[in-house]
């Protein structure tokens, strides 16, 4: 790949990040999904998810209860891509709660994120995250 097509690439790899994050903080459980592959898969805080389905599911009933005004802060620490067709995003994030303008140390995350493309779009295909050090 030439340092072109990767950093257009690393552009629309981050692109689809952003529109995750600006669906949280409009607690869009289907927005949320809408660049998930449908076969994705989620662990956070040790419980699996299989399915952009149950991905949203879980999504919206976190945005209809504790997560309601909540937005996410988001650090990205690397974007490689083993292939020309897939993507690993490593971040740094946390989750504000509604009237936060900080997150406590103990709710940071590091995250791990592998996109793939398909027909020519950038798709979540699976993420996990554990607590940050």
């Amino acid at each position: 790949m030439t340092d072109t097509a990767v950093h257009a690439d690393r552009e629309a790899v981050l692109d689809v990040l952003n529109n995750l994050y600006r669906a949280w903080a409009d607690n869009d459980a289907d927005a949320f999904v809408a660049d998930y592959d449908p076969d994705a898969t989620s662990i956070l805080r040790g419980v699996f998810n299989s399915g952009r389905d149950a991905v949203r599911d879980r999504m919206a009933a976190g945005f209809e209860g504790p997560l309601r005004g909540s937005k996410t802060l988001d650090e990205p620490q690397l974007v490689r891509f083993p292939t020309s067709d897939t993507a690993i995003v490593v971040s740094r994030s946390a989750v504000l709660m509604a009237g936060e303008t900080e997150a406590p140390a103990d709710r940071w995350v590091m995250a791990t994120w592998t996109l793939i493309r398909r027909d020519n779009r950038w798709l979540l295909t699976a993420y996990h995250n554990c607590p940050a050090q």
